[in-house]
Order: C-alpha cells, then sequence, then structure tokens
C-alpha cells in the first residue's frame, strides 16, 4: 500500500525529532523541511524562520537558511509582524505585499530593505505553555495563495502530530515495535551525526543541520540519509543493541 504524502511527511518528522535533543533543535531541523515543503507548493523559493514562545517570551530557534534566522529576528526586535500575530490569534497570517498593507509599518520597511515583498505566519501549537510559529518568507508578491497557505496549514498540522508521536514513543506508551523503529532510527541517527562531526570538526548541532539539508537536498528521509552515509564510511548497516 501506498503511503500518503502525510504519512511520509509524519515518518520524516518523527526521524527528525528522535535525531534532535532539544525541542529548540527540532525547530531549527523543521524549518528546513517545512521551506523545502512550501516551495514545492508555490513553485519558488520559500524562506522559513520559526520563532518560539514560551513563558509568554518569543524568540528566534532556527531558520531554513542563514537569511531567513535573520528575518525572523527582524520581527522579535520591532515587537511586531505576521509571526506575532499569528501566535497571538492561533491562525495564519498573511502579510500579502509589503509595499501595500498598512499593518506593521516598521517591520514591512524593514523587510523591503531585505528585498522580501511577502510573509507568512503559521502557528504551531507544541504543548500547554509552549507554542510556535513558522515564518515563511518570499521576495516576490502572489506566492502566498490560498492552495499555499492551506499547503503550510497541513503542514503544521503533521509537525504537531511528529512532536506529539516522538513524545508517545519515547515515554514507552506507544507499542513495542513503534520504541523499535524509533531506537533503530536514533541509532542510525546518532551514527551519522558522528560521523560529520568527525569530518567537519564540528559540535552535534552543526552536524545535525547539515544532516537535515542533505535530507532536503536529496528529498530524501531524514533516516534514509543516516543510513546511507553509516553504509558508506563502515560497509555494514546501522545496529542497535539491546541489552538482554
Amino acid at each position: 500500500m501506498t503511503n500518503s504524502p502525510e504519512h511520509e511527511l509524519l515518518v520524516e518528522l518523527q526521524d527528525l525529532i528522535i535525531g534532535t535533543g532539544s525541542v529548540a533543535d527540532f525547530l531549527g531541523g523543521l524549518s528546513v523541511i517545512a521551506a523545502s515543503s512550501l516551495s514545492r507548493a508555490a513553485a519558488t523559493t520559500v524562506e522559513c524562520g520559526v520563532t518560539l514562545q514560551h513563558n509568554k517570551k518569543t524568540r528566534t530557534v532556527g531558520g531554513s537558511t542563514e537569511r531567513a534566522v535573520h528575518l525572523d529576528r527582524i520581527e522579535q526586535q520591532v515587537g511586531e509582524g505576521p509571526c506575532i500575530d499569528a501566535l497571538k490569534l492561533n491562525a495564519p497570517v498573511l502579510l500579502a505585499d509589503v509595499r501595500t498593507d498598512p499593518r506593521w509599518p516598521v517591520y514591512r520597511e524593514r523587510l523591503l530593505e531585505e528585498g522580501v515583498l511577502s510573509a507568512l505566519g503559521v502557528p504551531l501549537e507544541l504543548s500547554n505553555d509552549a507554542t510556535a510559529a513558522l515564518n515563511f518568507f518570499a521576495s516576490n508578491t502572489g506566492v502566498f495563495t490560498e492552495a499555499t497557505i492551506a499547503e503550510a496549514v497541513k503542514f503544521s498540522r503533521v509537525a504537531r502530530s511528529a512532536v506529539l508521536l516522538a513524545v508517545r514513543v519515547g515515554t514507552a506508551e506507544g507499542a513495542a515495535d513503534d520504541l523499535s523503529a524509533a531506537m533503530v532510527s536514533r541509532t542510525a541517527i546518532n551514527l551519522a551525526c558522528g560521523i560529520i562531526m568527525g569530518q567537519n570538526r564540528c559540535g552535534q548541532t552543526e552536524a545535525m543541520s547539515i544532516l537535515v539539508k542533505v535530507s532536503s537536498h536529496r528529498n530524501q528521509k531524514l533516516r534514509d540519509v543516516a543510513e546511507d552515509i553509516v553504509k558508506k564510511i563502515s560497509g555494514e548497516e546501522p545496529v542497535t543493541y539491546f541489552d538482554k
């Protein structure tokens, strides 16, 4: 039976959160996948930053590119924009054209200076005390159509499911086969990160970011990319060992 695109995305995001050590790391990796997904839907380049809100404070925790992180931080600096409003309203907020929209004048001026003409904020509920928002940016207008916005909302819904599923698996509330599959994925991802750290002389967070970007560029699941790296170096499939 062929899996639906939503199921494939859920598996990819589950692999991502299993391979990361914190919510912030997960959201940083999530931005790469989100940008790739919406770029395909819009048939043009879309960048994505991620804002995390915890205890009523917001901060930028990652982005699909360094520029996306910079753009997201502008909204935090000026204290206004579609991403912040999306968190308040718990609904998508569109900035269709920075040149004509009357809202957020300071923010619009900053975006125009950066060559960004449209933006979209989409909320992502994580828990009772923490939420996030995906902050999408495009250099043109007309990118965030009704269909593209619907795709972004669907992505956020599946992403939330990935968070909840990872928590369920991580606390061993799921079935044993779910837990075993998660452990195998984690083994491959951790081994691949170790290889990347050795090759690039970098930390684990940077290694995970590299792995996520390779996964996005190849359009492959994170777990599959990790397994390929391990097999290329060792000549063997990654194996998870359980104590008896």
